[in-house]
């Protein structure tokens, strides 16, 4: 049986994530207790949301007494929270705080009590009137400049930063996640709302960062679906039961064990996201690859340059019996290759095997496509 880490190969604020099913928060509900009821399938989880300074703990006093929405209150969020985060340490969940705050200068200061404890995640997601007059939540996204000044605030502490945020409210998504890698965030926890996976396909076509996608994910199908566009993990909120969690859990740890790649991409022929460049063949006619390759910014020669030097040496490299004489050309074990499929036999290369080295090729040719760093200023 193959561990967490060598199943998923996640790694999030320096631990070890169990499994990609995460909990997102739910202002009101998701507190550490939630948490601990389920952490027997869930590899992270985000408690919250959390008001942390006082323009944004008088909106959450101010929705609370609308009497629609929960909230948490108190007068002290550095207590509250320390609390919440000590619980949480009974568990092998990876932690993350979801916060709302007004200024770059309150999150700062969140990041000096706890350190590197929690991930922080900037409640960007919010779209109570009270919370976005406050200089929070949706405020955010329609004020991208003072979104990308606190997550240069927080990786200036040295910690590791997550936004909330949905898609669709800013004015233009891509810009503005290419933004937040450049400013430094580490995460993407992404409400895709109902814009479905061609979203999430443009950001993973746009970013390195790890993403969570949110919204109504609650079928294994569904599951797939995301993590196969992009996605690394997938989180629940209002439907995140422990039976909803621990069917995820199971299906996703099976698919894992069985497939080699849990979070494989369609084929870009078939929609892929430019993580399916692995399983490119050749630019010799014209297809999908051609204009992905002129986005990415690689030209032909660069790309077939990089797939056999980063096949060098390991079990994909060879292939005589293949359309194009080595493995780094062939297609995914889903697409039925006698040629493929042979060439695997004979070397005795599961496909299991196979999958795993095209991760890892899909891992190389990311690096390259985004190996420059674009300039954090946002307006």
């Amino acid at each position: 049986m193959m561990d967490a880490f060598e199943r998923f190969g996640l790694i999030v604020n320096d631990h070890v994530v169990r499994t990609p099913v995460a909990i997102a928060s739910m202002a009101g509900v998701v507190d550490a207790r939630y948490v601990l009821d389920r952490k027997a399938h869930a590899g992270v989880a985000f408690i919250g949301g959390y008001a942390i300074d006082r323009p944004t703990m008088d909106a959450a006093r101010e929705i609370a007494a609308g009497g629609e929405r929960r909230e948490f209150l108190y007068d002290d969020p550095v207590a509250a929270l320390r609390a919440e985060i000590d619980l949480l340490k009974k568990s092998d969940v990876v932690t993350g705080i979801n916060l709302r705050g007004s200024s770059p200068a309150s999150f700062a200061a969140l990041a000096d009590a706890f350190g590197d404890e929690v991930v922080y995640e900037i409640d960007a997601h919010c779209r109570q009137a009270p919370m976005v007059a406050a200089g929070a939540g949706e405020f955010y996204l329609k004020n991208p400049g003072a979104l990308v000044a606190v997550v240069k605030a927080l990786r200036e502490k040295e910690v590791t930063v997550s936004v909330k945020m949905r898609v669709g409210v800013a004015a233009d998504d891509r810009a503005l996640v290419r933004a937040l890698w450049g400013a430094g965030a580490d995460i993407l926890h992404i409400d895709l709302m109902d814009t479905g996976v061609a979203k999430l396909r443009q950001i993973r076509n746009s970013c390195p960062l790890l993403i969570i996608a949110n919204n109504s994910i609650t079928t294994f199908d569904r599951m797939r679906e995301m993590l196969s566009h992009g996605a690394d993990l997938v989180s629940l909120a209002r439907q995140s039961d422990e039976r909803t969690l621990a069917g995820l859990d199971a299906a996703i740890t099976r698919y894992a064990d069985e497939e080699g790649w849990y979070n494989s991409p369609k084929q870009l022929c078939r929609g892929g996201d430019v993580r399916a460049l692995t399983f490119c063949c050749m630019p010799v006619k014209e297809c999908p690859l051609i204009p992905s390759l002129s986005r990415t910014g690689l030209s032909k020669e660069e790309y077939v340059r990089l797939k056999l030097d980063a096949v060098k040496g390991t079990p994909l490299e060879c292939g005589p019996n293949t359309c194009f004489g080595s493995l780094a050309w062939c297609c995914k074990t889903s697409s039925p290759c006698m040629f493929r499929d042979m060439t695997l036999a004979q070397d005795k290369i599961s496909k299991k095997e196979y999958m795993r080295r095209k991760r890892e090729l899909s891992d190389t040719i990311m690096s390259r496509v985004f190996h420059d760093v674009p300039p954090y200023e946002c307006s």
